[in-house]
């Protein structure tokens, strides 16, 4: 199992490795293109201070050798020719604001190239990160694809297994009448969890395709969450939950769509009751007013969440915890529906982590009086 994953790994880890040569090489090369620049501006001043010091030596023997009174005429031309020497009575010099210019020049190069490095090295490795995170999210996200096939393929398989079991026992066996009937209940039980599974899969397929359709009515937030939790709560009292409602004490008028806010909250119920390891299972379930807005908050006493989770729990196919927490069924598409159907339906979703346990909120606006129900499509 080990060398499994250590496999698994290897292809992310040559790609950072080739990351890490690529930047120590662009590192080196800058360093180097630093030093060169500086070392060749060095040396061109020291040449040019070298070629102006031979030329005012040639120039003061030129001057020495004319006479007097073509002097100034030569002094003239050597101006224009060499405008970094000066002439003073018998003696010829380089001019040093002008070989302090010329220094300044160079240096001033230097200060150009020693920014444009640096710059242009930022900016590679600034494209070279935006690779890098975008090659390692596609890297996460083929990984949480294969997670969810393998996912599908376990939760289809499980019940499919289950109703044949059962349907040949059905078969072959003569079975008491009570017999009989907890057979058929379990059979039910399997059948509901496959049109679950079919309901989430059609319901993703739908949002992803931009064909799902939101058609939304003036409803009590209070009503549409009791009828909700009641249609749900013998399954979920079979996995061992304890649903706890409280209802605000004032109506809560808000425009949504029963069918999707059903969605919506069964699976927030079915994450906090799967994600809470231990045989009973608390959650409660509240709905207040705050200011404009009708909240729903769904809290349990689960595994809880960490800062991880909370940046990419409502991701498609992502699954909270650790190894174990993993085992537990599903295809890391719930609380992907549960935030795109609540603003489909023009709702908000939050997650908060609990020092035990987690929260999930909704919020939704409350109602006019008279204002128009609008139908929403996905974008």
């Amino acid at each position: 199992m080990a060398q499994r994953l250590n496999k698994r790994r290897w292809p992310g880890g040559w790609v950072w490795l080739a990351f890490g040569l690529v930047v120590g090489f662009l590192l080196a090369q800058v360093a180097w293109w630093l030093i060169f620049q500086r070392n060749y501006i060095q040396q061109n001043i020291e040449y040019a201070e070298t070629a102006w010091l031979q030329e005012a030596a040639l120039v003061q023997q030129l001057w020495a050798a004319t006479a007097p009174e073509k002097r100034e005429a030569l002094k003239q031309e050597l101006r224009q020719v060499f405008p970094h020497l000066e002439v003073e009575e018998e003696r010829v010099y380089v001019n040093p604001e002008r070989l302090q210019a010329y220094r300044s020049e160079q240096m001033r190069y230097l200060r150009m190239f020693s920014y444009e490095g640096p710059f242009f090295l930022a900016v590679m490795l600034l494209g070279l990160y935006i690779i890098g995170r975008s090659l390692r999210r596609e890297q996460e996200f083929k990984r949480r694809q294969q997670n969810f096939l393998m996912a599908a393929s376990h939760e289809f398989r499980t019940p499919i297994s289950t109703l044949r079991l059962l349907a040949q026992t059905l078969q072959m066996r003569e079975l008491s009448r009570e017999k009989q009937l907890s057979y058929l209940t379990h059979m039910t039980h399997e059948i509901d969890r496959l049109e679950d599974l079919s309901e989430r899969l059609l319901a993703t397929s739908r949002l992803v395709q931009g064909l799902g359709q939101i058609k939304p009515e003036r409803h009590d937030l209070n009503q549409v969450a009791g009828r909700c939790l009641a249609r749900q709560q013998s399954t979920l009292m079979a996995r061992g939950a304890t649903l706890h409602l409280e209802p605000a004490p004032v109506p809560l008028p808000v425009d949504l769509d029963p069918e999707a806010f059903s969605l919506v909250l069964s699976n927030l119920l079915d994450n906090a009751v799967k994600y809470s390891p231990q045989p009973q299972k608390p959650v409660w379930v509240r709905l207040r007013r705050e200011g404009e807005q009708a909240v729903l908050e769904v809290e349990d006493r689960g595994v809880g969440l960490s800062k991880g989770d909370l940046q990419q729990i409502f991701e498609p196919f992502f699954r909270v915890g650790d190894e174990q927490t993993r085992r537990t069924r599903g295809l890391g598409l719930g609380l992907y529906l549960v935030k795109n159907i609540t603003e489909l339906m023009g709702g908000r979703v939050w997650a908060e982590a609990l020092p035990q346990g987690s929260r999930f909120g909704l919020s939704f606006p409350l109602a006019e009086a008279h204002s128009p129900v609008p139908e929403r499509r996905p974008a």
